[in-house]
């Protein structure tokens, strides 16, 4: 992001946005390295095909995923790989946030439990 132009960022925002809701992220969890169709996606999300086709059209729009006709049926792709590692980039650090919060949790729960068990004996 350094020294990128505005309209670049704008760009950028966008691309996050549509990252932003969770029914993308596990179309995008499901779709993984492989091709699946609307039908699959939408059974694999639980989710309605309509619901589906309207955020594959979103994440088209910003080049996250690619689509090919075959017959009567659409397939739907991963366009770019690096979705995948940033996805796999974010939810480490936020598994690791996660894990830290439980940790100080735990903490404080064990240094308060010795006033508790005072007060109820």
């Amino acid at each position: 992001m350094n020294k990128l132009p505005p309209e670049a960022l704008e760009h950028v925002a966008n691309y996050f946005r549509t990252l932003s809701e969770p029914t993308r992220l596990r179309v995008l969890n499901v779709l993984g390295t492989s091709e699946l169709s609307v039908g699959e996606i939408a059974q694999l999300v639980d989710s309605s095909v309509a619901n589906v086709s309207r955020h594959l059209a979103q994440m088209a729009q910003h080049g996250l995923v690619a689509r090919e006709s075959r017959g009567n049926s659409v397939y739907y792709r991963v366009a770019d790989p690096t979705v995948n590692e940033l996805c796999d980039l974010v939810c480490g650090s936020v598994a690791r946030r996660f894990d830290q919060v439980v940790s100080a949790h735990a903490a404080f729960v064990a240094s308060t439990a010795p006033a508790r068990r005072r007060r109820a004996g």
